[in-house]
């Protein structure tokens, strides 16, 4: 892994935008964000003051659920859905990186 593929996860995660901003940035509620974090698609960390604070994975994972939602689909659905979506491309990353791997070591 590089260092700017590094970084760049590291930014990915890192909860720099408080819930407001958050919330502006997706054309979105406060409490659709309530609402998806109720539905435990995403769980924002919480500044010192305890107040909410999104990652940038967690604001793309909360635009797709908006996108859901928007066309009709309800909430909890939504949010399932997502988290489904989000599974298989993690597997689909996992089976890849065992695809390079066995062609490496030239194995089938």
């Amino acid at each position: 892994m590089t260092a700017e593929v590094s970084y760049g996860r590291l930014d990915d995660d890192y909860p720099a935008y408080t819930m407001g901003r958050a919330a502006d940035m997706l054309n979105t509620t406060q409490g659709f964000l309530r609402a998806i974090g109720e539905a435990r698609l995403i769980t924002p960390l919480r500044s010192p003051g305890g107040h909410r604070r999104y990652s940038r994975y967690q604001l793309r994972i909360a635009a797709r659920a908006r996108e859901l939602v928007d066309a009709g689909t309800p909430i909890e659905a939504a949010c399932r859905i997502v988290i489904l979506e989000d599974q298989l491309e993690e597997a689909r990353r996992i089976n890849a990186e065992h695809r390079r791997t066995a062609e490496a070591t030239g194995s089938s």
